[in-house]
């Protein structure tokens, strides 16, 4: 694609990023509400099925979903107008879904500044490393990379480690305004825990909000990491590396049954949402639906997305994701010690 025809296609998206009130309104009140009376049905239910109250707390975990979208749209600045209504919406969906908006705000800004750029890995974004990183990195290197990658880990104890543990600390180096905004929402969540615990009771207060933290964080870590993963997806260094093919060629549409689609707030329509981070979740769709060069995004679907659990490194030669088996014999070659190494682009940040 030319560089006027790249300038052409960000033009065409522009009239869609607008926010408009009354549909960023009505999302908050048809996602947080509804969460609510799942959390308190889910609680009621407990005195006539437990396996009732895993249900409701399974539908509940979907809005939680549903609210991330709306708090990942006001880190951008386009779910409201107004930059401080972004950020108090922000902070409240923050202490729902157990993000602190600012810090996420500001390494997701660099996920969007810097996705499929092969030099600029490791801030917001999944830990990937080359065929060519890998052969080179030591032993322990790759035992770290092999659990980072496993299913298990990533979407099994992910979640936790992302609400409980990465969520909650503040990076080195965060100004005041990011730091005070984790303290606020810390303190947020430690005051409602210790009141729902008090109300509830401890077993009932686990038995329904960690199913609903283990599914809404397996489900989000597996929208981010799937939009991004698949076989030919766009990676360049830094001097090949082009904002708008990173976003067309480098994310992907995940064509999602309507109910799915609703819960995740059209995020699966991805590419569109990297190439204008200011389009509203609610206009991610009209805008893939009226500008046709969009339409020839990669479109993967919920079967086809699985074949991305095996896609663990990313082939430099061929622009392509490979498993591990595939690059074993390639460990075996002592020529593998001759490819060129970036230390700093294979470490997770």
């Amino acid at each position: 694609m030319s560089k006027q025809k790249q300038a052409q296609l960000k033009k065409s998206v522009a009239p869609f990023a607008n926010p408009d009130t009354k549909s960023s309104i009505l999302q908050l009140v048809n996602s947080i509400l509804p969460f609510f009376l799942l959390w308190f049905l889910a609680f009621q239910s407990l005195s006539v099925s437990i396996w009732l109250t895993l249900a409701l707390s399974v539908v509940a975990a979907g809005f939680v979903v549903r609210i991330f979208i709306i708090f990942h749209d006001c880190t951008h600045g386009s779910f409201f107008n107004k930059t401080k209504t972004n950020r108090i919406v922000g902070t409240i969906t923050g202490i729902i879904t157990h993000f602190a908006f600012e810090k996420w705000k500001r390494s997701h800004a660099i996920h969007h500044a810097t996705s499929s750029n092969l030099d600029k890995r490791g801030t917001g974004d999944i830990w990937v490393m080359t065929v060519k990183e890998y052969a080179n990195a030591s032993f322990w290197q790759r035992l770290l990379y092999r659990l980072y990658r496993n299913p298990i880990v990533m979407f099994g104890f992910g979640p936790f480690y992302l609400f409980l543990l990465s969520n909650r600390f503040n990076r080195k180096g965060a100004k005041g305004k990011e730091r005070w905004n984790t303290y606020l929402i810390n303190t947020s969540l430690f005051t409602i825990y210790t009141v729902l615990i008090w109300t509830v009771g401890w077993q009932a207060f686990l038995i329904i909000q960690l199913p609903i933290l283990f599914i809404s964080g397996s489900i989000g870590i597996w929208l981010f990491y799937v939009q991004h993963q698949f076989e030919d997806s766009y990676f360049e260094n830094e001097e090949d590396w082009d904002f708008v093919k990173a976003a067309v060629d480098g994310s992907s549409y995940y064509k999602l049954p309507k109910v799915m689609q609703w819960l995740t707030g059209n995020i699966g329509f991805h590419h569109v949402h990297h190439l204008s981070p200011r389009v509203p979740n609610y206009n991610l769709e009209k805008t893939h639906e009226n500008i046709p060069p969009l339409q020839k995004a990669t479109t993967i679907t919920m079967a086809s997305s699985l074949e991305s659990i095996r896609f663990r490194l990313y082939d430099e030669s061929s622009q392509t994701f490979v498993s591990f088996k595939e690059v074993k014999g390639l460990l075996k070659n002592p020529r593998a010690a001759e490819f060129n190494h970036r230390p700093s682009s294979i470490q997770q940040k």
